[in-house]
């Protein structure tokens, strides 16, 4: 079925400087990542600022000071001007020549963002140079700040119509928040096959050519129509999201819109600014839902990853209940530290470091007794899931848990993680025999229907279950490891049919970023032993820079 786009077509991927989510913004290492990474038909987009003789730069603002090392080139070179009636310091192209910014390197702008790459000496290109080393299938550019180069006696109207005219350069979008300078092209553009755009910015922002906001001008898309034959419009404007960072319901804009003959383009699309909790930290699902919802699709993103675009543990309890829970420690999934049990903490070396409440020092009924707690493994960062239902949910016993699954038909199987077997031996607590129970009571030892299973970093509890059962016995190495010695692997294939290995041991870090591929999957897949890799979360402070905090690349890279 046709794309529910203006046109039926495929949504286009606009890069926005390139792959600037990795490398500097407008650097020619990131343009050559965007069309490396992104779809056959991606469109690189070059923010125009204009130099003192008036020569047009890809650069991602009017002020060069951010997103390169000009303050250290031209040190105490700071000005100061209106940018849309506002005083604003900074070192602006528009007080050095194309010959001084050829002194100048770009950098990473965005301080979230690795540094790894500002010593590659990559310089500020020229727009029609940006065009003419790279010939992009698509090539966009963006004129944020026509007015203000206007008040320093440069026409960034001639500039756009001179470079249009070059034959060894095709531009295929302008756009620009500035009714004036689009209206002022419009005449220029009528027969020719690049498209004017209008770019909206935030709502209660006013225009400054006509003194509207840009609330007031998206109410009035008859008149935009007039001089563009697209907008582009914040994220928000599309699908907005509330103070706490969920998604409220759509609004109608894009099909406004398409109604009068506009195409729609998204901004403000990166994978490392957290995002609406609906997406559960996935950019994929972010993007499907302005493409593919059932209503509309929008006619392009724009983005600064343009790849993502183109694509139980079992513990015990006190009354020997076996229980499904992430931790052995309740301090990490429940609400116990600020209850009534709060004195049964402890400490036990052989278990974890420092001191946690145990579920085997509570009964089941004292337990069900707890709130539930989401865990968020990547709290350091300020990166919380679903704090709006992080309290929602219930305890499962094994029992539960197994019925639950048995009932589910689009299961594959279960796995169950038995943990601290020896140490819950010594408490008097037979995890092992618990388990083997559960699932014999829910007739798993008499189906072949689904996979059960059984996954320990103690061999001894994968013996227990070798032979009595059609299970699968998972050996979990709880160490990163780099190779992996014949003799390891033949003492691992008495007990176990598969292992669970760290994601290091298949591709070793060093500061977050790869420094190879190791030789441990293929050896363990040749000696016919399964390998499962752990633990895969979709926050992108989980993921080495090299899967362009995208967990979907990171997954298929190990696929």
């Amino acid at each position: 079925s046709r794309w529910q786009t203006l046109n039926g077509d495929v949504p286009f991927v606009i890069a926005r400087g390139g792959f600037s989510g990795m490398f500097s913004d407008s650097s020619p290492a990131a343009y050559r990542l965007a069309l490396l990474t992104g779809p056959t038909n991606v469109i690189l987009w070059c923010d125009v600022q204009l130099s003192k003789d008036a020569a047009g730069i890809c650069f991602p603002d009017l002020k060069l000071d951010n997103n390169s090392d000009i303050t250290t080139v031209f040190p105490n070179k700071q000005k100061t001007y209106l940018v849309n009636g506002v005083a604003t310091k900074g070192w602006f192209s528009v007080d050095y020549t194309l010959k001084d910014i050829g002194n100048v390197i770009l950098n990473q702008g965005v301080f979230s963002r690795s540094n790894k790459f500002d010593g590659n000496n990559y310089p500020i290109m020229t727009v029609a140079d940006t065009y003419t080393l790279l010939k992009p299938p698509g090539f966009w550019l963006n004129i944020q700040h026509n007015a203000f180069y206007a008040q320093h006696n440069l026409s960034m109207r001639n500039f756009v119509i001179s470079l249009t005219r070059n034959v060894t350069v095709t531009v295929d979008y302008i756009s620009s928040p500035e009714v004036a300078f689009l209206r002022s092209i419009a005449a220029r553009f009528q027969r020719s096959t690049t498209k004017l755009v209008f770019r909206f910015l935030e709502l209660d922002t006013v225009e400054p050519s006509t003194n509207l906001t840009y609330g007031s001008l998206l109410k009035n898309l008859t008149f935009v129509k007039t001089f563009a034959s697209g907008i582009i419009v914040p994220k928000s404007y599309v699908w907005p999201v509330d103070s706490n960072l969920y998604l409220q319901p759509s609004t109608s804009v894009v099909l406004d819109a398409h109604k009068e003959g506009l195409e729609v383009f998204a901004s403000d699309f990166t994978n490392d600014v957290p995002f609406s909790f609906n997406y559960s930290y996935d950019p994929v699902a972010e993007y499907l839902q302005f493409v593919d919802n059932g209503k509309f699709s929008v006619d392009g993103v724009i983005s600064d990853f343009p790849i993502t675009p183109s694509a139980a543990i079992i513990q015990m309890t006190k009354d020997g209940t076996p229980i499904c829970l992430g931790s052995i420690n309740l301090i990490d999934s429940t609400d116990v530290a600020q209850s009534s049990f709060s004195n049964l903490s402890k400490t036990i070396p052989e278990i974890m470091q420092g001191s946690g409440i145990f579920t085997f020092d509570m009964s089941w009924r004292d337990i069900l007794s707890l709130t539930t707690a989401i865990s968020s493994p990547q709290s350091e960062y300020k990166l919380f899931r679903n704090p709006k239902f992080k309290n929602v949910g219930k305890f499962l016993t094994l029992s539960e848990f197994l019925a639950m699954a048995k009932s589910a038909s689009s299961l594959q199987g279960v796995l169950i993680a038995i943990e601290n077997a020896a140490y819950l031996a010594e408490q008097g607590f037979g995890v092992t025999d618990a388990v083997f129970d559960a699932l014999s009571e829910a007739g798993y030892d008499k189906q072949t229907a689904q996979k059960v299973m059984i996954q320990s970093s103690n061999s001894s509890v994968l013996m227990k279950f070798k032979g009595k059962s059609n299970y699968k016995l998972v050996y979990k190495v709880d160490e990163d490891i780099g190779g992996a010695q014949q003799a390891s692997i033949d003492d691992i294939k008495s007990f176990a049919s598969a292992v669970v290995i760290s994601k290091d041991s298949v591709f070793p870090e060093n500061n977050a970023f790869l420094t190879g591929v190791t030789d441990v999957v293929p050896r363990l897949q040749a000696a016919n032993l399964s390998v499962y890799v752990h633990t895969f979360s979709n926050e992108f402070t989980s993921q080495a820079w090299d899967f362009f905090s995208d967990a979907t690349v990171e997954v298929n890279s190990f696929h």
